[in-house]
């Protein structure tokens, strides 16, 4: 279980989240919302490392996270908004910068290494084997880019914004394979998302931050998706309906445009 208590973090003395609290299982897919400079993509890089924040509470499975950065890229995988460049690459290329923290200095890969690279390329993009990235669409690329972080194999997945500039069919096909590979794989897996209604499908559990970084509500869809909340953080009327298929919540905003 990955379990953060009370993470306060700050960037030239500006307070960017205060007093986050969650607790995500294996085989758990938990969703952080929240309106822009709410503080989600900073949640991520705070487990992951790249920012040290004020009150360091992280744990998996009840053990403090390691502060070496080396041993906690073996613990956390992750799928940034945007990696950059890399379009020259061919997906297996790409795949085996998974396998950096795993790899000895100027070591070239081993068997396990190749292993790990096709068994993630098995899992997400095995039609895409051998093409190279400036050649796939956008769905296709965003397939893709998930065997990075799967080659990991870390136990601890983290998702920013990842169908930010897809189409709604492959927003919904990138939400359910992530969905099903936290399933299969047993990973504790966060995912940053803009759209609310999307978050609400999928989620297991669920994440507000309101504008100072502040967790409004944490707990499955059905708890965070109140009027009373999102009304609060979002400052715009909204109803809330359930899904015709799931009867999860959904939000309609009240504006007349």
């Amino acid at each position: 279980m990955l379990e953060i208590q009370k993470l306060r973090v700050e960037i030239a003395e500006k307070p960017i989240l205060q007093n986050v609290s969650l607790r995500v299982k294996s085989g758990e897919f938990c969703c952080v919302i929240g309106p822009n400079g709410s503080g989600k993509s900073t949640l991520l890089r705070a487990i992951g490392g790249t920012i040290s924040p004020q009150s360091d509470a992280i744990f998996w499975n009840e053990t403090p996270f390691p502060a070496n950065i080396a041993a906690r890229a073996k613990l956390v995988a992750t799928l940034p908004q945007n990696l950059g460049g890399g379009d020259e690459m061919r997906l297996e290329e790409m795949a085996m910068l998974g396998r950096t923290p795993h790899l000895p200095p100027f070591g070239a890969p081993s068997r396990e290494d190749e292993n790990a690279v096709r068994e993630a390329i098995e899992l997400c993009a095995s039609d895409l084997r051998g093409r190279v990235l400036g050649t796939l669409s956008g769905g296709e690329k965003q397939r893709a880019m998930l065997a990075r972080p799967l080659a990991t194999r870390a136990p601890i997945l983290l998702l920013d914004e990842p169908v930010s500039a897809l189409d709604v069919r492959f927003q919904h096909e990138i939400l359910a394979l992530a969905k099903r590979l936290t399933r299969e794989r047993n990973l504790a897996t966060i995912c940053v998302l803009h759209g609310i209604n999307l978050a609400a499908l999928v989620a297991d559990s669920m994440l507000l931050l309101n504008q100072n970084g502040a967790p409004v509500a944490f707990g499955a869809p059905e708890i965070v998706m109140t009027e009373a909340n999102l009304s609060r953080v979002y400052e715009v009327p909204l109803q809330i309906k359930p899904h015709p298929l799931s009867g999860r919540p959904q939000a309609q905003t009240l504006w007349e445009v």
